[in-house]
């Protein structure tokens, strides 16, 4: 890791981990961990660059917020009634949640999210290398420059966090093949067995018992 770290920064020193001072009053330098980066990409110091890449991160992290949600909402709430392509004759409810909906959602849906994506892609692209994730508008504004400083941290930690969510439950829908509770529960067979006990119950996030095989 050393060799690998050295090769990477060109250095032993400390700032292998800690990276350019220039980039540590950033937002998104938040505790516990502060100024974080093992792979060396701020070492060089360019702006540019790191502008470039924290758009990145906020556009990914705000997709990830809404995929989390979307991944989650139909389970909790339900679908729209009627249909979603009524030329094929394809309804809300007949989408599956989850991974299982990429094979139900038609042709033209896929060219039109496609399309929207290049659309948003190349409207936002003059404001990369201005103010990172600012397209032009906000949800809500801020007088008070920490209260602002706040609300862009939050979002930055929460889109952090939901890139992780999702990667997760993409990993446990397609292991388990489902995304209801019973991917976190497992089959109702083995609830009062040996070794379920409090405070967590039954816990089988990965699976295992989920063909009830005894």
């Amino acid at each position: 890791a050393m060799f690998f770290q050295n090769g990477v920064t060109g250095t032993t020193g400390p700032e292998m981990w800690l990276g350019k001072a220039a980039f540590e009053n950033e937002l998104g330098v938040q505790s516990p961990v502060g100024f974080w980066d093992p792979v060396g990409f701020t070492a060089d110091g360019d702006v540019a660059a790191f502008k470039r890449r924290r758009t990145v991160e906020l556009k990914h992290g705000r997709i990830s917020m809404l995929a989390a949600m979307g991944f989650m909402t139909p389970e909790i709430t339900g679908k729209f009634p009627g249909y979603l392509s009524p030329s094929a004759g394809l309804k809300f409810a007949d989408v599956p949640n989850g991974l299982a909906a990429i094979s139900k959602v038609p042709a033209l849906g896929w060219a039109q999210m496609i399309a929207y994506g290049g659309f948003v892609e190349i409207s936002g692209g003059k404001y990369v290398s201005d103010r990172p994730g600012d397209y032009g508008w906000r949800a809500s504004t801020k007088a008070d420059p920490e209260e602002n400083k706040r609300s862009l941290q939050s979002e930055l930690a929460n889109g952090r966090l939901a890139m992780t969510a999702i990667m997760a439950m993409f990993f446990q829908n397609g292991v388990t093949g489902t995304t209801g509770p019973e991917m976190w529960l497992g089959k109702a067979a083995f609830e009062n067995e040996l070794g379920v006990q409090s405070p967590v119950g039954f816990w089988d996030p990965v699976g295992f018992t989920a063909d009830g095989d005894v």
